[in-house]
């Protein structure tokens, strides 16, 4: 999966800092720490904003399932606010909110 950044200008920069990694003059420890201030935060998702995505794009608990690659049954705890989606449940939920179900599919 491609990187997401804030910016245009962060693109640039993170790609120069990783050129300056792939010559020696930053460690990886630096690089990372760039990379975690570049790339776009997912920020979590209530139960209400899961079940409105799912709604919008129209689909039923256990299509929406399908496209998770989980449950029906985690998706119905997702929207309960029983469990709480991490990881990359919550980045493909965040995906979808962006640019729709369509981008994963």
């Amino acid at each position: 999966m491609a990187k997401s950044y804030r910016s245009d200008a962060l693109a640039a920069i993170n790609e120069t800092m990783e050129a300056l990694h792939e010559v020696g003059a930053i460690d990886k420890q630096t690089l990372r720490a760039f990379d975690d201030t570049c790339l776009t935060p997912v920020d979590p998702l209530s139960p209400a904003a899961i079940r409105a995505l799912r709604e919008r794009e129209h689909l039923s608990q256990p299509v929406f399932a399908r496209y998770l690659n989980v449950s029906k049954n985690l998706v119905s705890d997702l929207e309960c606010g029983v469990k709480r989606p991490g990881g990359p449940a919550l980045r493909l939920l965040t995906v979808i909110e962006k640019k729709g179900i369509q981008a994963i599919a």
